[in-house]
């Protein structure tokens, strides 16, 4: 094969307002942070690198649990981390399905020849923990694993009721936190969840590649009590542990730039202050809920259950789907997300993430889509900036 250098032009993606499902924007200080100079994977300042990296990480998930690290692989590997090194062939394992992520567990869940106890909940609503205690009537669950945060449909899952029935029934919890992780309160230690893992390129505002994981004291313990090898050599916390704890024994070669990327992003959310982000995402999150229902649009999950961090608006009778997030991303430079499975083409998944969850970007988005609309003819009103203008002056 002949080749011409010529033929291949510098990188230059242009401007985008990240505002769909992830990835969220980045700050220049994560980007400047990740072009430091690459240096080995045992060399004495990464290991000072790893350590800070861990600490913040811990403030970020609000735990002690030692074993907390950033997965080399993103959210999904952090899921397949989590799964692969707590069952056991026959295992019985819960999982809460309510959207794509919960039924991708229940997939790692059959792959590993666990036995699945499939708890279906209604796309678009919060599981309702009874409805996980009658599941489990005279089973004995070693995992009950649910999405806190379901990026396919904006829902927001109460966690406490059902981290109350994991633990009465002696099973571990198991939460996904991808989409909350930075952006929502979910503190692992008060809320009493055994074991966690995220995506740096959500709500923490990195770029995608690294799965924050945590694991508690019982997780470690069925970790180190199991009976057959773990299945993934790559993801052998087992081993993995050794690298990150006082051992520093090698395992694999971590990805160095990307850890001082995720150090720079938990740096900035440290100098934020966890409620204080909290606090920007929900604001956020309210105004731009005003702004569509100012224009007569509707979102797709009840107030009490929406998730700050990614928003599902309802799709207005007779609107193009496609044609109106291509206007979206041509004219405005802003990315949203479309629905997926059965919510093809009937929601839109507008992100408030992390560094991409600001005023800024509320305003911008509701009057792109106020202008794409108006010019599509679809049945909207006018003047929903006014309602959000209001909103933040009254905060």
């Amino acid at each position: 094969m002949n080749i011409n250098s010529n033929d291949f032009k510098d990188i230059d993606p242009g401007d985008r307002v990240l505002m769909g499902p992830g990835p969220s924007n980045v700050s220049a200080r994560v980007l400047q942070a990740m072009s430091a100079p690459c240096i080995g994977h045992l060399d004495p300042y990464f290991l000072l690198i790893m350590d800070e990296t861990q600490r913040l990480l811990k403030y970020l998930f609000q735990t002690e649990n030692p074993f907390t690290i950033p997965v080399s692989g993103t959210g999904s590997a952090g899921m397949e981390t989590c799964f692969v090194n707590l069952i056991e062939p026959g295992d019985e394992v819960v999982v809460c399905t309510n959207g794509v992520f919960g039924m991708r567990m229940a997939d790692i869940v059959k792959r590993l020849d666990g036995k699945l106890i499939q708890v279906d909940g209604e796309w678009g609503r919060a599981i309702d923990p009874e409805v996980v205690r009658t599941a489990i009537r005279g089973k004995n669950p070693k995992i009950i694993a649910l999405v806190h945060a379901e990026t396919s449909t904006g829902v927001c899952q109460p966690l406490k009721d059902i981290a109350h029935i994991a633990h009465e029934a002696g099973a571990l919890f198991l939460v996904d936190m991808v989409t909350s992780l930075g952006g929502v309160e979910g503190a692992v230690d008060s809320t009493e969840i055994d074991v966690a893992y995220s995506g740096t390129q959500k709500c923490i505002s990195c770029p995608p590649g690294l799965s924050p994981v945590t694991f508690g004291p019982a997780a470690i313990n069925a970790l180190e009590s199991r009976k057959s090898p773990i299945v993934s050599w790559y993801l052998d916390m087992s081993m993995v542990r050794s690298y990150w704890g006082s051992e520093r024994k090698y395992h694999h070669t971590a990805p160095i730039n990307m850890i001082y990327a995720l150090r720079e992003a938990l740096r900035i959310i440290a100098e934020e202050g966890l409620e204080a982000r909290f606090a920007r995402h929900q604001l956020n999150h309210r105004a731009l809920v005003a702004g569509i229902e100012a224009m007569g649009l509707s979102m797709f999950v009840p107030e009490p259950e929406r998730l700050p961090s990614l928003n599902a608006v309802r799709i207005p009778e007779g609107v193009n789907d496609i044609k109106v997030r291509k206007a979206l991303l041509t004219d405005f430079g802003i990315e949203i997300g479309g629905g997926l499975g059965d919510l093809q083409g009937k929601i839109w998944r507008v992100g408030l993430m992390g560094h991409s969850s600001s005023r800024k970007n509320v305003f911008l988005f509701l009057s792109a889509i106020e202008t794409i609309l108006n010019a599509e003819g679809a049945k909207i009103t006018t003047g929903a900036l006014n309602e959000v203008s209001a909103l933040y002056a009254n905060t």
